[in-house]
């Protein structure tokens, strides 16, 4: 009994964990103009510029802006369209980067 028990546990921590991973499709902008115009590839130019003298790469999807944790790979995208594939925090400020890549235009 205890094993079934034990087992059953295991499976629903693991399909709960498998759950909440998303994905989305936005810009890799700059963080310090993310929210007005970090949505579009005509800041491309800027958000590299920025990114390249030190702020922050963040994701821009939907409006919103998200930080990154994995700031070398998103850098390297700086003012691309994107597909990012993690799991966001608790709060939806933040996405744990599984996988970022270039999106479909």
């Amino acid at each position: 009994m205890k094993r079934t028990t034990l087992a059953l546990c295991l499976v629903l921590v693991f399909t709960v964990g498998a759950a909440s991973a998303a994905e989305w499709t936005g810009f890799i902008s700059d963080s310090k103009c993310a929210a007005s115009k970090g949505e579009s590839a005509g800041h491309a130019g800027c958000a590299k510029g920025c990114i390249g003298k030190g702020d922050s790469a963040v994701l821009v999807s939907a409006g919103k802006v998200y930080t990154l944790d994995k700031q070398d790979d998103a850098k390297k995208l700086a003012g691309e369209k994107v597909l990012v594939k993690g799991k966001a925090s608790e709060d939806g400020t933040s996405i744990k980067v599984d996988s970022i890549a270039k999106a479909a235009q």
